[in-house]
């Protein structure tokens, strides 16, 4: 992850999986409950979702995050919006990018989490919380694509 930017958490980690495989795990809901939160998630691009997980209110999240398919390119780019419940105490209001490349067998995975208001403090707060689980992505994302721990 990469710091330099208070608006955004970069995220920038190789899996030993082609991109077919990656690009399963980011749009299969089941899938992607397993490394990221339950969802009731769909490719199509306007689709309106949620993820569900604990509350945290010390950034002022309630648990629900909505979330909408913005735009998406088959294997290459997934682009889905990341909103605060009206509830919560947060205003984010952010988008969150997933690139593939291949790169050898594999695949590069870039993860892009814009908008955070440096000014705001419990957005200043979410970024850095949900920095270190961008980071952690990655390996859940292996992990769900290991044939020896499906």
């Amino acid at each position: 992850m990469t710091d330099d930017d208070p608006r955004t958490i970069r995220v920038d980690e190789f899996l030993p999986h082609p991109p077919q495989k990656v690009w399963r795990a980011l749009t299969d809901s089941e899938l992607m409950a397993r490394w990221l939160m339950p969802n009731d998630f769909v490719l199509r691009v306007g689709h309106r979702f949620t993820f569900r997980t604990d509350p945290m209110p010390a950034v002022g999240f309630g648990g629900v995050c909505h979330s909408e398919v913005l735009d998406f390119e088959i294997e290459r780019m997934l682009r889905i919006a990341w909103r605060a419940a009206p509830e919560d105490q947060s205003s984010l209001d952010s988008t969150v990018t997933f690139t593939l490349e291949p790169e050898g067998t594999g695949t590069r995975l870039f993860v892009v989490h814009d908008g955070f208001d440096p000014d705001d403090p419990l957005q200043a707060l979410s970024r850095r919380a949900m920095g270190g689980g961008w980071l952690g992505v990655a390996r859940r994302i292996d992990r769900v694509l290991d044939p020896a721990f499906s």
